[in-house]
């Protein structure tokens, strides 16, 4: 019949994870979980500091692209991805219609895809950043923000810095997480 490619669809940006949910619904009302294994949206993870917290969020890296394995050869399968609220088309249609057959990945290109998203599923979620002592640092946030300074201290089992920072042209030591702070190139 046909085999299992991946391809890749275009959908509204910012609702690519209520177009997987009804992609996966629909695959398992429909029972096409042989004919589509597998939907994925390719995400990293990302630190973002509010209210002195660290908090560590998940961020769509290629926003309006969901992926998915499939056997397009099928036309209840062509019909249940084209039919999901949300999904404009396949990439590669060359009029963005849904009237063109898709064109699948290059296994490549499927390796690179499939070796990011088990990274970043695997990734432990830390900080490493060795501060050398010595090394100047620009600070990006707390009250220091934007202030250049150089490392006095490096605890590294706290992740903490002691920086020295001219404010108001005199050298202040000051104590950093090393999320407050980046390596100045």
């Amino acid at each position: 019949m046909g085999e299992l490619k991946w391809y890749v669809l275009r959908a509204v940006s910012g609702q690519e994870k209520k177009v997987k949910g009804y992609l996966e619904h629909e695959i398992i009302t429909l029972k096409l979980q042989e004919s589509i294994p597998q939907v994925l949206i390719p995400s990293e993870k990302v630190y973002q500091i509010r209210n002195g917290k660290k908090k560590v969020r998940e961020r769509n890296s290629l926003p309006g692209y969901v992926f998915i394995s499939a056997n397009i050869e099928q036309p209840e399968v062509m019909h249940c991805i084209t039919g999901v609220p949300g999904v404009i088309g396949f990439l590669g249609d060359n009029e963005g219609g849904m009237s063109k057959k898709p064109v699948a990945l290059r296994q490549s290109e499927v390796n690179r895809l499939l070796g990011s998203v088990e990274a970043a599923n695997e990734f432990d979620v830390k900080l490493e950043t060795p501060f050398i002592v010595g090394e100047t640092i620009k600070v990006i946030d707390g009250p220091f923000n934007g202030f250049t300074g150089l490392v006095e201290e490096v605890f590294e089992e706290k992740k903490k810095l002691n920086v020295t920072v001219k404010i108001f042209g005199r050298n202040t030591p000051v104590e950093l997480n090393y999320v407050q702070v980046e390596k100045q190139s």
